[in-house]
């Protein structure tokens, strides 16, 4: 995997063109002209793949080697410190000699710490003031939580700090944060709580990673003589990846621009995919408005993807509007087209991607080029499943395996002690999670008992508890745990194994604790916990399911080997792959439900940019899947393809009938499936035979039966709610509901009202 590669282009060392530095000769028309505009504000609006770091890189050398300005006059400016590294390295190498005295080529936050640890007695602080961390930050809204009497279980510190780290993101301090907002916390306490946790930070010495943006910042803002100083120093400015840039950010640049306007941002407004966490967009569209006589240098030559590929990612998002807009084209050959496939459910999405991966690896190709991509985490424990089954190494990009995540280990050791209350280990986990005041004094006090007499855990807590060794909160707490897994063991065996895992997971409290986190995570570890519940429902028995678990935690974890490349599709950006893999096409999948019912169109054309990203990370294959039917959350829904397939331009996609069906449930791949039967249409339908009933209005949808519904009429849907018929495709109904917004459903979903 290659960030930006560019097979096409000689080395830095290919021959130069008379009297020019070498590093010019590696370029293509649009890079050089971004790199030899250096006067005034320049926007580099670089297409995925087009070598924009090559060109940024070779745009700051081509400052240094032309003596525009000195290594310590240029602010460059990037979002990891592995890319300031990368830049530092490839500049040196560019003009033949080691770059020294760039001190302020890094990123956001290292700069300012930089800046603010020169004038921090202007800011209220000492020089060695402390940054605090995430458990820091957490621990401290705690004690102010607590000092105003405010119930966390209902108020959670997680929910406040993701509120405070919103509003620095905004560059909003505690006086501008408006009535509205400061009511999502507390009835109305949100901004005084802000106010008094940036007043403990300032009494403590400290800081933490939003106020590093919005103290310098405030600085500026309240110093003018201190911004001219940086706004001199500074005789040019390069920004990368400008499109994930917040408010705070956008507001410290263009203050510093405004003397020399020397200023160069790159960044794809197409590859803008953060707003969840404060990227805005807007910053990249209105540069032109920021900066008058601004020239944008389009990078449209893509190096890496073939033909068929872009072209379907490039027709994919001009169906958005909010963006400047560009046309990538490669010289290379057309390749493979965008290959569509419709499958049944998830567990056959999951063995044709094996099926196929398998394929490639027996033609030489290498796991390594190979990459699943998926819109949410819980998707991907079906592909990990058959992955392991099959023997296909692999492994998770931005995060653990879907049985190494911590809430998944959690729940199982939940289910472990249950079915063996001598696991002192798994005991031993879950003890105090979530929190029963249960402290480590307590726990230390059973274990060295245990040890004493030679007892688990478990046996020697029920001993203690009915002493005095143990007290206070502790001793109710720890009671009441083992008569709760007394009973849940009861249960065991009359109670389905599935029924019987939901039931501990609600009454031990562990779903509630996530349900109460306000954290960006929250949401995704409740649905991995449904994501497990449903899982459990494919084998008989509790133990038979935990068997499984210790058989799939036992694989090889190794890094360094030949593996598949699993992650999400927020964690692809940035890398390439020859084959890329896009399962879960469908409606409320992807494009993701939350984001629209959150965001709206700007939602959805933030998910249309991520589709767009992950199209453009396949150099060589794409592979789209959509299934006609996905378990959600345990549950069984019909789904529809995701509105993003009828985007594709029909001549560069592929189906296994040749055609591309729009809107048919995922079933282009079968030959006239008998759905009375199961017969027809491969070994999923054969499965749903067994395991479900199709319903009359799904077998109208596919045979293209028309509903006896009408427009304008007015529905009612147990998911949804009341709403009105806006139109009307054979069975498919697109309602408008008065609190859930428009959606496409089927109509033996609803009913008259």
């Amino acid at each position: 995997m290659i960030r930006d590669s560019d097979p096409h282009m000689p080395d830095a060392a290919g021959a130069p063109g008379a009297g020019e530095p070498a590093y010019l000769a590696q370029l293509n028309e649009e890079q050089r002209r971004a790199v030899e505009c250096l006067d005034g504000p320049v926007l580099m609006l670089a297409g995925a793949g087009t070598g924009k770091t090559r060109a940024l890189t070779t745009r700051l050398a081509h400052i240094l080697y032309t003596g525009r300005a000195r290594p310590w006059e240029i602010l460059a400016v990037t979002f990891t410190n592995k890319a300031a590294r990368e830049m530092k390295q490839r500049i040196g190498g560019l003009i033949g000699e080691a770059v020294e005295g760039m001190q302020w080529l890094g990123t956001f936050h290292a700069i300012c710490v930089k800046i603010l640890r020169r004038h921090a007695e202007l800011a209220g602080l000492k020089s060695d003031f402390t940054i605090l961390d995430t458990d820091d930050q957490i621990r401290l809204m705690k004690q102010l939580i607590k000092a105003r009497d405010i119930d966390e279980k209902r108020w959670p510190a997680r929910q406040l700090a993701g509120l405070i780290d919103g509003w620095k993101n905004r560059a909003l301090t505690p006086g501008q944060v408006g009535p509205e907002e400061a009511q999502e916390f507390a009835g109305g306490l949100g901004a005084k709580l802000y106010q008094e946790y940036q007043q403990r930070l300032k009494s403590l010495n400290a800081v933490d990673f939003g106020d590093l943006l919005l103290e310098c910042l405030r600085l500026f803002q309240t110093h003018p003589d201190l911004l001219e100083s940086y706004q001199l120093r500074f005789a040019y400015m390069l920004v990368d990846e400008y499109q994930d840039t917040n408010v705070a950010q956008y507001l410290w640049l263009r203050l510093l621009a405004q003397r020399h306007k020397n200023i160069c941002c790159v960044g794809d407004d197409d590859q803008s995919i953060y707003g969840w966490r404060g990227a805005e967009v807007t910053n990249i569209l209105r540069f032109e408005k920021d900066f008058p006589g601004a020239r944008i240098i389009r990078l449209e030559r893509n190096y890496r993807s073939t033909g068929h590929i872009l072209a379907a990612a490039s027709h994919l998002i001009t169906h958005n509007e909010s963006r400047l807009g560009k046309t990538l084209h490669t010289t290379d050959a057309p390749g493979e087209k965008v290959f569509l496939q419709g499958v049944w459910d998830g567990e056959e999405e999951a063995r044709v991607i094996a099926d196929e991966i398998e394929a490639l690896q027996g033609k030489g190709h290498s796991l390594n080029e190979i990459a699943v991509l998926v819109r949410a985490g819980f998707q991907m424990r079906e592909i990990e499943d058959r992955f392991i089954a099959r023997g296909l190494d692999y492994r998770v990009i931005g995060g653990p395996r879907f049985y190494e995540r911590m809430e998944i280990r959690d729940a199982i050791a939940y289910l472990q002690v249950t079915v063996n209350p001598d696991n002192d280990i798994k005991l031993e986990r879950i003890i105090n999670t979530p929190s029963r005041k249960i402290g480590a004094a307590s726990l230390q006090t059973v274990s060295r008992y245990a040890r004493a007499v030679d007892l688990p855990l478990m046996q020697a807590a029920r001993q203690l508890v009915e002493t005095d060794e143990i007290r206070g909160p502790a001793r109710g707490s720890l009671r009441n745990l083992i008569a709760d897994f007394d009973r849940w063991r009861a249960l065991a065996d009359t109670t389905p194994h599935t029924e019987l895992a939901g039931l501990i997971l609600d009454e031990s409290g562990y779903t509630a604790m996530w349900q109460n986190d306000k954290s960006p995570a929250a949401p995704g570890r409740l649905e991995n916990l449904k994501e497990l519940l449903g899982a459990m429902g494919e084998f008989e028995s509790l133990a038979e399911f935990l068997e499984h678990v210790a058989l799939v935690m036992d694989t090889d974890s190794s890094a360094d080997s030949d593996k598949i490349n699993l992650m999400t599709m927020h964690a692809a950006k940035g890398l390439e792959f020859d084959s890329v893999f896009l399962p879960g096409w469908e409606e409320g999948v992807f494009p993701h439900q939350r984001a629209l019912d959150e965001t709206g169109r700007a939602g959805l054309e933030e998910e249309r940019r991520l589709a767009y990203v992950c199209l453009t990370r396949a150099k060589k294959r794409a592979r789209i899947l959509h299934a006609a039917n996905r378990r959600i959350h345990a549950l069984w829904q019909t789904a529809l393809p995701s509105r993003f397939i009828n985007e594709l331009p029909e001549e560069h996609i592929e189906t296994e009938s040749g055609e591309l069906h729009r809107q048919t449930f995922g079933l282009s791949r079968f030959d006239a499936p008998d759905f009375a039967t199961g017969s027809g249409g491969g070994p999923g339908f054969a499965r749903a035979r067994r395991n479900r009933t199709i319903s009359a209005g799904y077998q109208a949808a596919a045979g293209g039966a028309k509903t006896d519904f009408t427009l304008g009429e007015r529905v009612f849907h147990m998911k949804f709610g009341y709403g009105r018929i806006e139109e009307i495709d054979g069975a498919k109904l697109t309602i408008a509901f008065e609190k859930t917004g428009t959606k496409k459903v089927l109509d033996s979903f609803v009913e008259r009202h």
